[in-house]
């Protein structure tokens, strides 16, 4: 999307686009980033987007973008933030981790509606940062926490989201004559990385290990131990 800039800060466009572009390289904007134990489940922005709003001539530009962590949500401020601009604004959420800046505005009034938006959203693993080209005119109070808060949910809903859901690596061991039988049930919940280990100190036995994901595990468990016709014992990491 194309960012509209004021011309006093016409200069800028050309850094901040170069911007968006270094930081969507660096945070995998294909949607490749991969859950952790921050949560068993979580949906996040596929790629770098932004929206314009010009409120009482001031300008307010929203950047999104995907993080994992605190770190990278510090690299992706350095990547978006013009120095030009009167105020770079942030919030961002990842898992149970928040954080706010109101970047000079008065106290609660930019990162604090900023991020209430991200949480109503119902996204993770997500920033965002408003860049705002102070136009002349005051907004108050209330204006600003509007202005803020609404161009961040606005931007927010022009982005590609994607589910991201973790994998719960398991175990179960089985006689040789019960491995086709697991197989096929690993295969029918799309288990990953299946191993098999006969140095189980048992004749006879193997234990297989995979991952799968963590809404398919009860799943599992009962389709393997009816199909096996055994109470299997199962091992989860």
């Amino acid at each position: 999307m194309l960012v509209r800039i004021p011309v006093a800060a016409a200069s800028s466009v050309g850094v901040i686009l170069r911007r968006r572009i270094t930081a969507a390289c660096l945070l995998s904007t294909k949607c490749s980033m991969t859950s952790n134990s921050l949560g068993a489940a979580f949906t996040t922005i596929k790629e770098v987007v932004s929206l314009e709003k010009e409120i009482k001539k001031s300008k307010f530009i929203a950047i999104a973008g995907p993080i994992s962590s605190e770190q990278s949500a510090q690299l992706f401020l350095s990547q978006v933030r013009d120095p030009r601009a009167s105020h770079n604004c942030w919030a961002y959420k990842v898992g149970d981790q928040h954080r706010s800046s109101d970047d000079g505005e008065p106290s609660g009034t930019a990162g604090k509606p900023m991020l209430s938006a991200i949480c109503s959203s119902g996204l993770d693993r997500v920033m965002v940062v408003v860049v705002r080209y102070f136009g002349g005119i005051k907004l108050g109070t209330g204006g600003l926490v509007r202005a803020y808060g609404g161009v961040t949910s606005d931007c927010l809903k022009t982005a590609a989201t994607c589910l991201f859901k973790s994998k719960v690596q398991m175990g179960v061991e089985v006689t040789f004559d019960l491995i086709g039988v697991v197989y096929n049930q690993l295969q029918s919940c799309q288990a990953e990385d299946i191993k098999e280990d006969y140095d189980t100190g048992k004749d006879g036995t193997t234990m297989i290990s995979f991952k799968v994901d963590f809404d398919q595990v009860d799943k599992l468990e009962d389709a393997i131990k009816s199909n096996c016709k055994q109470d299997l014992v199962f091992f989860k990491n």
